[in-house]
């Protein structure tokens, strides 16, 4: 499969080469209409996963001469990362990120992206798989329960791993371990002998330091440093490439629906920004952090045959293992098969 971080660099240098047409063209004219102030609860800091979203907001504050203003509330100020779901069913604020694997009973069909392995680690493939499946009834479905509707993915990178003691730099070094990692990544690693931990990002460091966990699984290579995770380590992985999950944005449904017309259609032109926003933006941080990491950490580097034995035990059994558990809860297998069939007609890199 391709190795996500590979190929973002080039991605980032055509994005970078059109940015300026882009922010030129994207909103040509003016937008007029009434005062509208929205609240988008996220957990952390701004980082590489907000830095679209916070284009967008700064694009349709300028476009509406600030009529329609949008705020990025960090830190959990409005909701924990686990209840952002809940509080866009009670109306609390108007959009959210959410992360599907911090709670997997409230998305099931949403799960379909953490399983390990997809043929999506080439980002334009990823970008076009992501964007067909926010459209998938069961993915809608998923949100409709909670007054949401879904907006835009995240786009997360591939995870690996870091983590202290023992270097697993042999498969059946992962035995034992307590590994931060959720949904399908997380059935992946148990499938090596890992004791799955599922923990919202901002408390993995905390865990770390006290013992608790011994490594973590995070998008590769932004998360692990916008949440410190690599001050907490010793080794990390580079080439593992598990899989990833889906932390995106979802809208408020009786907010959007409240929305005139021509607010809706700004919101919704603006999700390609969005997305090219967060490549872009993943693609700096690997420039920035990935020779840190080679300073600081022992890199473990697998070999083919080790990856080719990771993926025959714990790819297709895993995807097999979750349509069999969801498929009287939605059509797993349809969710899985649309997403495949997404994925071979992609456009790539």
């Amino acid at each position: 499969m391709f190795k996500f971080s590979n190929t973002l660099t080039a991605f980032a240098i055509a994005v970078g080469l059109s940015t300026s047409a882009t922010t030129q063209t994207s909103f040509a004219q003016n937008v007029a209409g009434p005062k509208v102030f929205w609240k988008l609860s996220v957990w952390g800091n701004p980082r590489a996963l907000t830095a679209g979203i916070e284009a967008m907001a700064d694009n349709i504050r300028e476009e509406t001469d600030g009529n329609f203003d949008i705020k990025i509330f960090y830190g959990g100020q409005l909701s924990q990362a686990t209840e952002n779901l809940d509080g866009l069913k009670v109306n609390a604020f108007e959009g959210a990120a959410i992360c599907n694997f911090y709670h997997p009973g409230k998305n099931p069909a949403w799960m379909v992206f953490s399983l390990p392995f997809l043929p999506i680690g080439d980002p334009q493939v990823d970008k076009y798989v992501r964007t067909k499946m926010m459209e998938h009834p069961a993915i809608v479905a998923d949100m409709e329960q909670w007054n949401a509707i879904p907006f835009v993915s995240g786009l997360l990178p591939q995870f690996e791993i870091m983590g202290n003691g023992h270097a697993p730099v042999e498969l059946e070094d992962w035995a034992g371990k307590r590994v931060r990692a959720g949904g399908g990544l997380g059935t992946a690693m148990e499938k090596l002998g890992a004791v799955k931990t599922t923990l919202p990002a901002g408390e993995t460091s905390t865990a770390m330091q006290r013992g608790a966990l011994d490594a973590a699984a995070f998008p590769y290579t932004y998360a692990h440093v916008s949440f410190k995770i690599n001050e907490e380590s010793e080794w990390f992985t580079s080439n593992l490439a598990p899989g990833t999950s889906e932390c995106g944005w979802v809208l408020n449904k009786s907010a959007y629906e409240a929305l005139p017309d021509q607010y809706k259609k700004l919101l919704m032109d603006s999700r390609e920004k969005v997305l090219d926003t967060q490549l872009a933006s993943y693609a700096a941080a690997d420039e920035k952090n990935l020779q840190m990491f080679k300073d600081t950490l022992e890199e473990i580097v697998y070999s083919e045959d080790q990856l080719t034995q990771f993926r025959e035990v714990a790819g297709k059994p895993v995807w097999e293992e979750w349509v069999a558990a969801n498929k009287e809860k939605f059509d797993a297998q349809d969710v899985l098969d649309t997403l495949l069939r997404h994925a071979e007609e992609a456009p790539s890199n």
